[in-house]
């Protein structure tokens, strides 16, 4: 299908490297799902199978918060009231802020991604092409908020992980404590589940253990791209 044209505009940086490293380099899966779904079981899953690097962005965030120009722009934004006495990111305070379903957290959110996503995703990028230089077969970029930040620009292809409501509270109940409230509250934040799944190109099921999803997401990626289990002695290594 012919896409629509757009007019001519600039690029910046990010877009530009974007654009470099999808002509230049291995696969790239975007893992997506509700929280709880267990995207990060299965990725690891499979990472200890497969030579693939799996990329965390959730930990690349947390990274994002540590650096003096994120910080000294949420500063600006929000406040001495989301930093500590250390003068780091009280990430407890941030989420206050910016989780929630009323304007104001709307706002805070959006601000908060302004200032953190460039940043973690020219993270990505330094990733991705290291892990083509380490002679990695595949990248599994294991994002909650891929589709909301635009990042599926730097995949090749975007997997749901399924789970029901039920499976996914009990494991957050079981994992961080949270109640039903909590990670509605959460999940307020991004897109619904059900847009997720029809942006993305492959569901895979991880309703019970983890080997279910991961073999099924290892299956996708052997039937793809001829990427099977081939492990390496650091093959489960993660960003």
């Amino acid at each position: 299908m012919t896409e629509p044209s757009v007019p001519y505009r600039f690029f910046s940086k990010i877009e530009l490297m974007a654009f470099d490293s999808l002509q230049h380099r291995i696969p790239v899966i975007g893992i997506v799902g509700g929280i709880g779904s267990g995207k990060s079981a299965v990725t690891k899953w499979v990472a200890a199978r497969a030579n693939v690097l799996v990329i965390d962005a959730d930990k690349l965030g947390h990274e994002a918060l540590q650096l003096d120009s994120v910080k000294s722009a949420l500063r600006q934004r929000f406040g001495d009231e989301v930093f500590d006495q250390g003068g780091d990111v009280n990430r407890g305070a941030l989420a206050r802020v910016v989780f929630g379903s009323t304007p104001e957290h709307l706002i805070a959110r959006q601000e908060l991604e302004r200032i953190s996503h460039p940043a973690i995703e020219i993270r990505v990028v330094e990733l991705i092409n290291q892990a083509e230089l380490e002679g990695r077969e595949a990248v599994l970029l294991d994002a909650a908020v891929l589709l909301e930040a635009g990042w599926q620009r730097q995949c090749d292809a975007v997997v749901f992980v399924d789970a029901s409501d039920n499976v996914r509270q009990r494991r957050v109940a079981v994992r961080s404590g949270w109640s039903q409230e909590e990670l509605r509250r959460r999940e307020s934040s991004q897109l619904p589940l059900v847009e997720k799944k029809r942006l993305s190109n492959v569901v895979i099921s991880n309703e019970s253990d983890d080997s279910h999803g991961g073999q099924e997401l290892l299956d996708f990626l052997c039937g793809s791209w001829g990427i099977c289990c081939k492990p390496l002695p650091n093959s489960s290594k993660q960003f």
